[in-house]
């Protein structure tokens, strides 16, 4: 099956075999995950409850989507804005650049067209009408982020794919000119020679694999962005770690921080942060602006579908966290969001209402002071 894409091999393997994460047949985290990825003594969920157990782990109806492609014809006032397009999917204009992260337009993320999780929500634009990118990132090779009827899509566009070590086999088995294709390993970086953007591969604390017998052949990574004027970190997948301060002050301070909250679960809780771990790991990043994201697409895990959006509405505010909460497809300016709006509310026939950020804590600034007018 094409979809579950190909080993590395040759130079690319030969380059794998000499990161500091090998450790002679995979590649590793830095803290060890034992056992088996899962937290001891919490049970992970079955099969048959995942199966057959819904507990609202899809919305009753499609939820609120913009078409932004009129935004997009418009330059930002910020130079820095952002469009979530479903789960971790996001348009980011950086002074001019355009980057798009973990490109997720297929129906499932899976290896089938007819099983797997299936996405509940469609993207609020076709691939097609995206407009010209300049770069692509993916931060590792999981389906809900390495997604083949995508990939195959933007290999039609002249644009570089930049992406952890060993995930280029894939890309290139799917069409991607290889002269297009940049592997990183953690703290390397890549400036795209036709843009003022650098591109920073950073730690994260997960794992990789699209088959059983493929697990951690490829790299897993976050990725930081930054352009002329803007910093944005993203996270791809990852439990908490205590790598997030050094990435702070590495490559920090950020405009804007992409932490996923969705699809967790106590037992991932090294593997996966949910919102609660999210809000730590935006202290530990420097309390940039706040856009969470790998949810809201697809039912991963057994929560409910808006319980990471209801977990931070609760938490974040009181922790004085800039939250952007935007509404699929719908572009939004981080030094322009002054309120949070409930949209995911509506869905459920629940009362939306604007929630006012209470008083940030003078003894903990952030970059960006809220509200802002």
């Amino acid at each position: 099956m094409q979809s579950l894409g190909r080993k590395p091999d040759g130079l690319r393997l030969e380059r794998i075999q000499a990161s500091p994460l090998w450790d002679g047949g995979a590649f590793r985290n830095m803290h060890p995950l034992l056992p088996r990825l899962l937290k001891p003594g919490i049970a992970a969920p079955t099969v048959s409850a995942f199966l057959f157990e819904h507990n609202r782990r899809v919305p009753t109806a499609p939820l609120p989507s913009f078409d932004p492609r009129p935004a997009w014809t418009r330059r930002p006032g910020s130079g820095l804005r952002a469009t979530w397009l479903g789960h971790s999917t996001v348009l980011l204009e950086m002074d001019g650049v355009r980057v798009l992260t973990d490109p997720v337009w297929g129906p499932r993320a899976s290896p089938s067209r007819w099983a797997g999780p299936k996405r509940f929500q469609p993207v609020p634009v076709p691939i097609r009408s995206l407009p010209a990118l300049d770069a692509v990132v993916i931060s590792h090779d999981h389906y809900d982020h390495l997604d083949y009827p995508s990939v195959r899509a933007l290999a039609r566009r002249d644009v570089p794919i930049i992406t952890s070590l060993g995930v280029g086999a894939h890309l290139e088995a799917w069409g991607v000119p290889q002269e297009r294709i940049v592997e990183l390993d953690w703290w390397e970086s890549f400036e795209l020679p036709k843009a003022e953007l650098t591109v920073t591969a950073a730690p994260s604390q997960h794992f990789s694999g699209r088959t059983l017998r493929g697990r951690n052949s490829t790299l897993w990574s976050a990725m930081v962005l930054r352009s002329r004027r803007h910093s944005v970190f993203f996270s791809g997948d990852t439990g908490l770690t205590t790598e997030y301060e050094e990435i702070r002050e590495r490559l920090g301070p950020f405009d804007l921080v992409m932490l996923e909250v969705g699809a967790f679960h106590p037992a991932w809780g090294h593997i996966h942060l949910g919102p609660e771990n999210a809000l730590e790991a935006w202290s530990m990043l420097g309390k940039a602006a706040f856009l969470p994201v790998h949810w809201g697409t697809f039912s991963l895990a057994m929560h409910a579908w808006d319980d990471p959006a209801e977990t931070l509405l609760a938490q974040g505010p009181r922790r004085g966290v800039p939250l952007v909460m935007p509404r699929l497809g719908e572009p939004v300016e981080p030094a322009h969001v002054d309120r949070i709006v409930p949209w995911w509310r509506t869905v459920d026939r629940q009362k939306s209402r604007e929630i006012e950020p209470e008083p940030r804590d003078a003894a903990a600034p952030s970059p960006i002071q809220w509200p802002i007018d």
